[in-house]
Formats: C-alpha cells, sequence, structure tokens
C-alpha cells in the first residue's frame, strides 16, 4: 500500500512522506519512530493529527467508544484522530516509523 503514496524508486520514502502529508493540508509535519513494544496510554491531542505509516505497524483504539475493538494499521496507512479524542497505541514488534502532521 505504500508504494501508491510513495513510489517504490523513491531513494527517501520519508521525504516523501512528508510532502504527501503536507499536501493533506497539514502544516506542522515531523517523523517520528517508536522502538518495538511501544505503548501510549489513553490520550488526546489538541487539533487533528494524522499518521502516515513508513514502515513497522500499530494497533489502536478508541476505549472510551469501543473497548477492545483494537484496528492494527501498517505501511502505507493513513490513521486521523481528531482532536480531543481518546486514543491508546500499542506499537508493534519491529517498532515503527512514521510521519505526523497536526493542525494544532
Amino acid at each position: 500500500m505504500l508504494d501508491k503514496i510513495i513510489p517504490k524508486s523513491s531513494s527517501d520514502p520519508i521525504k516523501c512522506g512528508k510532502k504527501e502529508v503536507q499536501s493533506w493540508g497539514f502544516k506542522h509535519v515531523f517523523t517520528w519512530t517508536d522502538g518495538p513494544n511501544t505503548h501510549y496510554k489513553p490520550h488526546t491531542h489538541n487539533g487533528l493529527t494524522t499518521h502516515l505509516i513508513i514502515n513497522g505497524e500499530f494497533t489502536m483504539c478508541y476505549p472510551e467508544e469501543e473497548p477492545g475493538n483494537k484496528t492494527t494499521f501498517g505501511p502505507g496507512a493513513r490513521v486521523d484522530v481528531p482532536a480531543g479524542k481518546v486514543h491508546e497505541v500499542w506499537v508493534g514488534g519491529k517498532g515503527c516509523t512514521y510521519v505526523i502532521g497536526e493542525c494544532a
């Protein structure tokens, strides 16, 4: 799926990912890497936040709305989290690198 957003011939998938996220209208764009099995307890963000996964995977749920309903996302996935929405994240066993875009 990542190759639909970032060409396989790209020598710098992170740079391409940042340009893609900027094209979606996000002004604050940066790259983040989590180590294997990182866990983020339930939390929120002040504004709409998007995540474009470059490599690895993470699993996310919205504990206040759908307890136990977890979804795993891998390379090429775009994951949007609305402002103020409580969510919890578990990073996969190989870690995860993603481009983040923030509106706030």
